[in-house]
């Protein structure tokens, strides 16, 4: 079981990420997931553009 660290964050271990493709402007990136092709991934700049609202 992780405990608690300094500053109140976990110490957890480094996230597995995958090299990806922006769907909008081509730009190779990283995600802390792996893409299963269904949904379109975008990188940080373009998922801006494209988060739902929120009200």
């Amino acid at each position: 079981m992780y405990r608690e660290d300094r500053g109140g964050r976990f110490n957890r271990p480094p996230r597995e990420m995958h090299k990806v493709t922006c769907a909008d402007c081509g730009k190779e990136t990283e995600v802390p997931f792996k893409p299963d092709g269904t949904r379109p991934v975008y990188c940080r700049e373009c998922y801006q553009n494209h988060r739902p609202k929120r009200f």
